[in-house]
């Protein structure tokens, strides 16, 4: 499990967490990304200036700022920053529920990167994945995410595989599609399990998770949380469909 560096650079996490949120939600102003990181104006301002200088940002016409040529990727970021704010109560729900951390993530090509984090309240806990990116074969919301996908689009995600991985994968989603969930039991992370759930929404391609130190991890406790996951699912996937 990731930990927090001992020595932690605050204006380098702060750009870090400023330059994620404009690939995946879309262009902020000066005001917005002060609000987000909690910083002055000012320090937003000198922030979103290096982001510019650096090409991880640039500056629009309506002078909100967006993301800039290096962050340009394959997420669609109104949907995503839609899907953020409607899964994040429902995260809070789900955290309440189940007393660990949960995400939102996205399928992007063959990644899933995590759009909205939000923490339980233990010692021992896995923190903010906001921004990250993980293989979306490895990932619990990435494997509940392909099983979905109809055999074009996997082939199309699953590229890279060779046979032997492709045909270990193949037969593990056939596992997600008849339990309605998917597990990462540190596939991705030494010391971190995870669970997630698809989000049965037509409008983006989605997934939930549970992640949980792995000495907290027990598979007794699998029906249960998928259960929460997928009722949790199922809740922001309707509150994404228009009126």
């Amino acid at each position: 499990m990731k930990n927090a560096p001992l020595y932690a650079i605050t204006s380098v996490d702060s750009a870090l967490r400023l330059a994620a949120a404009l690939q995946v939600e879309g262009p902020l102003s000066v005001s917005e990304a002060a609000d987000r990181l909690e910083v002055a104006r000012s320090t937003a301002h000198r922030l979103l200036a290096m982001l510019v200088y650096r090409d991880f940002a640039e500056q629009l016409p309506d002078r909100r700022y967006g993301a800039g040529p290096v962050l340009r990727g394959e997420v669609p970021q109104a949907p995503v920053a839609r899907l953020r704010e409607v899964a994040l109560p429902h995260l809070r729900r789900v955290v309440d529920a189940v007393g660990e951390t949960a995400n939102v993530m996205v399928l992007a090509g063959s990644d899933v990167r995590f759009v909205g984090t939000v923490e339980c309240d233990h010692v021992l806990r896995v923190g903010d994945r906001s921004g990250r990116t993980l293989p979306a074969h490895l990932a619990s919301g990435g494997k509940a995410v392909l099983a979905t996908l109809g055999p074009e689009e996997l082939a199309a995600a699953l590229g890279s595989l060779d046979e032997v991985a492709a045909v270990r994968l193949e037969r593990e989603l056939r596992t997600v599609r008849r339990r309605g969930f998917a597990v990462n039991d540190q596939e991705t992370e030494r010391g971190l399990t995870a669970v997630g759930v698809a989000v049965p929404s037509g409008t983006i391609q989605a997934a939930l998770s549970l992640a949980v130190p792995t000495a907290r991890y027990s598979r007794a406790d699998l029906p249960r949380w998928g259960a929460v996951l997928a009722a949790a699912a199922a809740d922001v996937a309707r509150d994404l469909t228009p009126v």
